[in-house]
């Protein structure tokens, strides 16, 4: 296809200054093109992808700033393919709406969508998206297959051929952050939280008493109100650190319809009676010995409103993604004081009656490239999805925006000086993929999030006693499950 696919397992994998500077020198200068705007007259070799503003904002550069479009073309993208962003919104939801609409209608361009892993398999399975098992060269696939963290990986192949059908952008990591400084003065160990994160006890305990003692207005913040990112992550990684699942077990995440259905477990109530405990503490359908340590706050609060008093100062703990490690552990911020694990857990492994449940666990989040099968650049839009899959690419994007590489091990080769505080905590990363828990990515899982995310947060809030709650969504579940198989799906 035009393009060197060579070094990637044998170049030198540091010194990204150097690689950025001199890639920032020929960088060329282009702004962030609107929705709407991008189907007329546009250039022969414009490739258009969506992306979010985070993305957008680094795809290109002026002057002499590095830029992703400077790495894809110095990893070998020929230089007359260009990559315009189509700006879409945050919202995962709004994202998912706007690329079913534009596929649903055959529309092109985007090119390339890019696609929460959370939700890649249903647009793989109504065959919207090119095989791209078919379309890459093979030391393109070998690299990807043999270095990709399998989890996002799973997210990004056909359920049933096992075909990769997108190329994961990046992944992301959910992780537990805390002021290492204020719980050791208030007399805790945490030397060894990293990797062997306490029990939920402990914890609260260990935050409550670095709370008051530090005189904060918050112990723990995280994001709790009724929205994707409570029935994929946060409570998904909860009810995992408790031996609970949403359908038996890790085996039935990507198969719907004949699957059990156990969201009204013994495991998953007491999960939710804690959370109830941090929340109101001892108060009805709370959970005996629990510290009260969150704000009532986070029923209604996502990523950005529970990290806003913990970079603040004002929170002793907070659990979010990779990005917020990025923000909240450089020199200016709170350094080597900041400490990140993955989740505080309730029962192990051995303890747990589901596969793959019980012990500390990291919610998987992050984002996919898709080609669309009805753009007319689809062999340009290839290119540019190779060049994804280049290491100084991965770094690149790593750096500007940090984000995590879809090559893990990455991150402990990069230099913290060059990346920034994640890579300082590469052991944790690596012990957060170990332990990443991917949402049930089938294609009712949109439809089932909402069903999951309305009933926790209601529990949560104590509009709904936990089993009545539970009990309630478990059927909710099971007509969702027994469509598909009365529809012979």
């Amino acid at each position: 296809m035009g393009r060197d696919t060579a070094g990637r397992n044998d170049r030198p994998r540091l010194g990204r200054r150097s690689f950025l500077k001199t890639a920032s020198v020929s960088a060329a200068g282009g702004a962030v093109a609107v929705a709407g705007c991008l189907s007329r007259g546009r250039k022969p070799g414009t490739v258009v992808m969506t992306a979010a503003s985070d993305i957008a904002g680094i795809m290109h550069s002026d002057g002499d700033s590095p830029s992703i479009q400077q790495a894809l073309w110095d990893a070998g993208l020929d230089e007359d393919i260009r990559v315009e962003v189509q700006t879409v919104v945050s919202n995962s939801a709004q994202r998912m709406q706007t690329a079913q609409s534009a596929l649903q209608a055959g529309r092109a361009p985007p090119d390339i969508h890019m696609m929460d892993s959370g939700w890649t398999v249903p647009f793989i399975l109504r065959e919207q998206t090119v095989n791209l098992t078919d379309r890459f060269p093979d030391d393109v696939l070998e690299y990807v297959n043999g270095n990709y963290l399998e989890a996002i990986l799973e997210t990004a192949r056909h359920p049933q051929t096992g075909n990769l059908h997108a190329l994961p952008l990046f992944p992301d990591l959910g992780f537990t952050l805390y002021r290492k400084d204020l719980i050791e003065d208030a007399g805790y160990d945490t030397s060894g939280w990293g990797t062997d994160p306490p029990r939920w006890k402990e914890f609260a305990e260990a935050v409550s008493d670095a709370r008051d003692q530090a005189g904060l207005d918050y112990g723990f913040t995280t994001q709790a109100a009724a929205y994707e990112g409570l029935s994929c992550c946060t409570f998904n990684e909860v009810m995992t650190s408790w031996g609970g699942a949403y359908f038996g077990g890790a085996n039935n995440l990507f198969t719907a319809g004949d699957r059990p259905i156990t969201v009204d477990g013994d495991r998953i109530i007491d999960a939710i009676r804690m959370m109830r405990s941090f929340i109101e503490g001892e108060e009805q359908n709370t959970l005996e010995g629990y510290a009260q340590i969150c704000p009532s706050a986070i029923v209604q609060w996502t990523e950005q409103q529970s990290l806003n008093p913990f970079a603040g100062g004002n929170a002793v703990s907070n659990r979010n993604w990779s990005y917020a490690i990025a923000a909240t552990g450089t020199e200016a911020a709170f350094g080597e004081n900041l400490g990140v694990m993955t989740r505080p857990y309730a029962v192990t492994r051995q303890e747990a009656e589901y596969a793959d449940a019980g012990g500390t666990a990291a919610a998987l989040g992050g984002w996919n490239l898709a080609v669309s099968p009805f753009s007319n650049r689809q062999e340009e839009a290839l290119q540019v999805l190779e060049a994804f899959a280049n290491e100084d690419v991965m770094l690149t994007v790593f750096e500007l925006g940090g984000f995590l590489p879809p090559n893990l091990d990455l991150v402990a080769e990069a230099d913290p000086s060059d990346v920034g505080p994640v890579a300082r905590y590469a052991d944790v990363v690596q012990s957060a993929s170990e332990n990443a828990i991917p949402r049930p990515a089938t294609d009712l899982w949109p439809e089932q999030s909402a069903l999951i995310f309305q009933a926790v947060n209601a529990a949560y809030r104590g509009a709904q006693a936990p089993e009545a709650a539970m009990n309630d969504l478990e059927q909710e579940l099971e007509q969702s499950e027994s469509e598909v198989q009365t529809n012979g799906n």
